[in-house]
């Protein structure tokens, strides 16, 4: 499949930032990683999170519209496996980046309606198929401001999905096994003075970025933050 490259806007000032947070386990740790454990584990974060949701990372919330993600969850030989987009060539903003389905809620919509409206539209997800079982921290971008969250579902197994090509270019899976492997997670620290940062960076003109290096594809930004979050949580580091 041809793929037009996404262009990463890195600027000048980078440094090498820190491992993976779940770098020190041992490997046998990090595979296996079974469905119902992350679905308990999203339950705890959720009910964490319930009556004082945090926004992580980036701008400052509220500047954008609200909107929401899908973050879809099927098991596959033992393995939690998570659906993501690459999103068209032909777009003018975000071209080729991973993402997951999702967009702006309509007036009144909750995030777990949106997502899954959204998902529908964009692969093609069947929305009786989808049961939501928690909320992610929100998060907000520097492109929009839009504060986004993340709805984490499950899907009963390996989902026949249909990619609407005037948003996506391409649907795929990979395996949390996979994304918590040796080698595929990077972080880098840019200097972006005036930004929000997360507490405990010592220089707050440095904000650490995160990418996940796949065979076909770096997954960066918004995205990264979540399947972080996931992986944190599932993997309890």
């Amino acid at each position: 499949m041809e793929q037009r490259r996404q262009v990463i806007p890195r600027p000048p000032d980078i440094e090498v930032g820190s491992p993976a947070p779940w770098a020190g386990l041992p490997l046998s740790s990090r595979t296996g990683i079974r469905l119902a454990r992350v679905v308990e584990a999203v339950h705890v974060r959720h009910h964490a999170l319930s009556g004082a949701e945090r926004v992580t990372f980036g701008a400052p919330p509220g500047l954008g519209a609200p909107a929401a993600v899908l973050v879809p969850l099927f098991d596959e030989g033992g393995e939690a496996r998570v659906v993501l987009t690459r999103r068209a060539a032909h777009l003018r903003t975000h071209t080729g980046e991973v993402s997951f389905p999702g967009g702006r809620l309509d007036h009144g919509e909750s995030p777990e309606r949106g997502a899954t409206r959204e998902a529908a539209e964009e692969v093609g997800l069947d929305p009786g198929a989808v049961e939501a079982v928690g909320r992610l921290s929100s998060l907000s971008t520097f492109s929009s401001g839009a504060t986004i969250t993340p709805v984490v579902a499950v899907l009963p197994g390996r989902p026949l999905l249909r990619p609407n090509p005037g948003e996506v270019e391409h649907v795929f899976d990979v395996s949390l096994a996979e994304l918590a492997a040796d080698g595929v997670f990077r972080e880098e620290r840019w200097r972006l003075p005036g930004r929000t940062v997360p507490p405990g960076v010592e220089d707050p003109g440095w904000f650490p970025m995160w990418f996940f290096e796949l065979p076909d594809d770096t997954v960066w930004g918004a995205t990264a933050r979540v399947l972080v979050e996931l992986l944190r949580i599932a993997l309890d580091v």
